[in-house]
């Protein structure tokens, strides 16, 4: 029986990641949870799995949360950082499943690695902002990061028992969104509403548009690095539309080693939890008579800026990576908002990226500070753009 622990239990990881927990209850057992302020869906978790300490993001919801259970409840309702932190470090989770989307998952998962919790880890910008901080830390604690994204599970897989200096280069695949095939002159003109179809994954609005834009795929890439520990330089990305093929290992002697599956985010969450084991799961198979062919298209830069933007920050590493992610954030909330147009996106990153002073990284505190200055200045380049 393993214990875990669910930061982000009411997002599209967190739902995934309980369906597998419910469906394997002699192997998992749910210890605790963290929220937003969708109480009511979380209120359904908790008279489900039965925790002992829930979390939320304000004081107010709490106490909406409490109202809304019954009194004969067990579970200690939290909120607010602190609560966060506390879900994190809960004494008797073995494991946290680190699901929060964005900057926000990176204190309550360092949380987590300092109370020497082994770490599911679907919140890549955690690694994107800190990933040596974080990489020094889990060796110092001990702690294991078993990679929940769907691309690097399917790395750390392809990985298995070979040496890492016989690797040659990562290939990370992506399917290209929504507008893989729209020209780039229309780029100017999609809507909130084009963004957010994607052709395979339903996930959340953010890494919707991330996916449109590929800067979901470029944060992976900086994620990929410190995973991994390899050359940026040696990840590449291949447009794959199909998403079967989750991602690629070459090695030195021209083998390359892909792993497949059905764009599924319970097989990775599965792989992750049940490691070194794997769980039995027949409703998922891949039947590859039904898939038709494969594709591989090299990615278009120009098309999609935010690629490069990425592979430019990831680089020069410090707090480049931070005010990446920060800038991103805050264009991504703008364009959900309509306050500004999808190719605006990587102009207010690129300008905000062209204005920061680069330093290294010594504590959170540099990646934080990296992080707010960030925000500051993208949300003033988009006021420009307004105006």
């Amino acid at each position: 029986m393993k214990n875990i622990s669910i930061l982000g239990s009411t997002g599209s990881i967190g739902v995934s990641t309980l369906d597998v927990a419910g469906s394997n209850p002699s192997m998992f057992k749910v210890v605790a949870l963290s929220a937003g302020k969708n109480v009511a869906l979380l209120k359904e978790q908790i008279e489900k799995f039965k925790p002992k300490v829930v979390s939320v993001l304000d004081k107010d919801s709490a106490y909406k949360l409490g109202e809304m259970l019954d009194s004969s409840s067990q579970t200690k309702i939290l909120w607010g950082v602190e609560g966060y932190r506390d879900v994190a470090s809960v004494k008797e989770a073995d494991m946290v499943v680190s699901a929060i989307v964005g900057a926000a998952g990176l204190l309550p998962t360092m949380e987590a690695i300092n109370a020497g919790k082994d770490i599911a880890l679907a919140n890549k910008e955690t690694m994107v902002m800190a990933g040596s901080l974080v990489v020094e830390k889990a060796a110092s604690k001990g702690v294991t990061i078993l990679p929940v994204d769907s691309e690097h599970n399917a790395i750390f897989q392809c990985l298995a028992g070979s040496r890492r200096e016989d690797v040659r280069r990562i290939i990370l695949t992506a399917s290209g969104g929504p507008f893989l095939y729209l020209p780039l002159e229309e780029l100017a003109e999609v809507k909130l509403a084009d963004a957010l179809k994607h052709p395979n994954w339903n996930m959340g609005k953010k890494i919707t548009i991330d996916s449109a834009s590929m800067m979901n795929k470029g944060l992976e890439v900086i994620e990929a690095k410190w995973l991994f520990d390899v050359d940026i330089d040696k990840i590449d990305v291949y447009i794959h539309p199909q998403s079967i093929v989750h991602s690629m290992v070459e090695y030195i002697d021209g083998s390359i080693v892909a792993q497949l599956g059905v764009p599924d985010m319970r097989g990775p969450i599965s792989y992750a939890l049940s490691y070194p084991e794997r769980l039995l799961r027949e409703d998922h198979a891949l039947n590859l008579f039904e898939m038709g062919p494969l594709e591989f298209i090299p990615p278009d830069f120009d098309k999609f800026p935010n690629l490069e933007l990425a592979y430019v920050a990831g680089r020069k590493g410090g707090t480049m990576p931070a005010v990446l992610n920060a800038s991103n954030e805050v264009v991504v909330e703008a364009f959900i908002a309509e306050k500004i147009g999808f190719t605006d996106i990587p102009r207010v990153i690129e300008k905000t990226l062209s204005l920061h002073w680069q330093k290294e990284i010594s504590s959170i505190g540099d990646v934080l500070e990296a992080d707010r200055w960030a925000r500051d200045k993208a949300t003033k380049i988009i006021n420009e753009l307004k105006g």
